[in-house]
């Protein structure tokens, strides 16, 4: 829960030359972006980037993305050949009424489509189980540069993984993202858990840069704050930011947050 917010203009950045708005509905350009390292395009070609921007902006509704996605395991980039996997991608581009996914499908017709495991979208009327929610904590986290871990310890002290918790201070959701929170990092439904996770991770990282990847603080400020703890030069005096704290480095202990490569997605804000 987050009660004390300042005004940032923030940017999802893949490299510094290539930015666009942190915002769900903009999938097309995590598509763009991940054509860019599919093909090498101003970027070192990168398979394995591209397929999880792909998923990225298939997770968020762009159609394009699905037939991309086919286009990789019926190729073999990134990802293992798997014509099964192919066709399953390859049907849902086809019923958003992509014609060359049509043409695919008729190529793969002996093929049984199946969903594709590394990258099964999760959806609000789904109500997602735990297992799914780590599965896909664990897909993403690394994008963020964050460690799955803290993440999951994060959800389970703010919503005990329902992504239906809704506090009676207005935080919604598996992340208890409250509405300005949510607007400041692009999520325009945070009852989806997908979105919800996103804007929670993203700004989780963006915490991270501001306070050095001191843990203690990081989490002080995803409850109470950046300006509060700022303010206080350190954890707040208040007895719930307290307690969540010691509640979630019971479950992650690391004072200091490792850095992790070079994440896909790095947030910016001022």
């Amino acid at each position: 829960m987050h009660y004390r917010l300042f005004p940032a203009l923030l940017f999802l950045l893949l490299t510094p030359v290539f930015c666009l708005a942190a915002n769900p509905q903009q999938a097309d350009g995590l598509r763009e972006l991940a054509v860019r390292y599919e093909h090498g395009r101003g970027v070192r070609q990168d398979y394995q980037k591209a397929y999880r921007l792909y998923c990225m902006a298939a997770d968020r509704g762009d159609t394009e993305a699905y037939y991309a996605l086919g286009w990789m395991y019926f190729n073999s980039r990134g990802v293992a050949q798997d014509p099964s996997v192919a066709a399953g991608w390859f049907e849902k581009a086809a019923a958003a009424g992509d014609p060359a996914a049509k043409r695919m499908l008729a190529v793969l017709a002996a093929v049984e489509p199946r969903q594709d495991p590394l990258c099964s979208t999760l959806k609000k009327q789904q109500n997602p189980n735990r297992q799914q929610i780590e599965h896909w904590v664990r897909v993403w986290a690394p994008a963020y540069g964050l460690e799955p871990d803290l993440v999951l310890a994060v959800i389970w002290a703010e919503s005990n993984f329902n992504p239906q918790a809704h506090s009676p201070q207005d935080a919604r959701g598996l992340m208890q993202l409250i509405p300005a929170t949510a607007r400041r990092f692009g999520v325009a439904d945070v009852w989806d858990p997908s979105q919800n996770m996103h804007g929670g991770m993203a700004y989780l990282q963006w915490l991270m840069q501001r306070f050095d990847g001191e843990v203690s603080l990081v989490l002080a400020a995803y409850n109470a704050g950046e300006n509060a703890v700022e303010s206080y030069r350190g954890i707040p005096p208040y007895r719930e930011t307290q307690n969540y704290v010691k509640r979630i480095t019971r479950n992650y202990p690391k004072p200091q947050h490792p850095v992790i490569g070079n994440p896909v997605i790095s947030m910016i804000g001022n």
